[in-house]
């Protein structure tokens, strides 16, 4: 039992840091080397300075959408964390960690809303980029995608594990 919580809240932490990390990293869409795009920038490479320029988003409906659903999906495991540590210092023997399961559940599921929602509209998201077809989608997003059944299934092992 102690081996599973372990695992459990490593779990729990990795897929955190990894929703963090691809909520705010600068490569959710990429062209070449030169020129990224996330959530909140778009940044191009200036050969000159050697330095990344970058600038604010175009916020269109979509993008405001995938914005609201991954800063979601990091506040409900955030939540999901912190009631966790509650419930294990509080809850009585046997009890189930049934919000906490949800809470990590409900972070998947909107995780999995805000990833599809990009590859589904990313030509409506990109829309100020003339070439989209020379890019290709970045480990932000990647890692988004990988973070979906991470969550899920550390949700529904939170909701089947008992407290001994």
């Amino acid at each position: 039992m102690p081996y599973l919580l372990m695992f459990v809240t490593l779990l729990h932490l990795i897929t955190l840091a990894m929703l963090i990390i691809s909520t705010m990293e600068k490569s959710w869409w990429l062209w070449d080397g030169t020129e990224k795009s996330d959530l909140w920038h778009n940044c191009r490479y200036d050969n000159s300075t050697e330095t990344w320029l970058c600038s604010s988003v175009t916020e269109t409906e979509w993008l405001q959408a995938v914005q609201v659903l991954m800063v979601l999906s990091v506040v409900f495991s955030s939540v999901s964390f912190l009631v966790f540590l509650g419930q294990l210092f509080t809850m009585s023997r046997g009890g189930l960690f049934y919000v906490t399961g949800l809470c990590q559940v409900f972070a998947g599921l909107t995780a999995f809303s805000a990833a599809l929602i990009y590859a589904m509209h990313n030509k409506e998201i990109l829309a100020d980029f003339k070439e989209l077809m020379s890019g290709h989608f970045g480990y932000c997003f990647i890692l988004a995608w990988v973070c979906v059944p991470l969550l899920l299934c550390s949700g529904v092992i939170y909701i089947h594990l008992r407290k001994k």
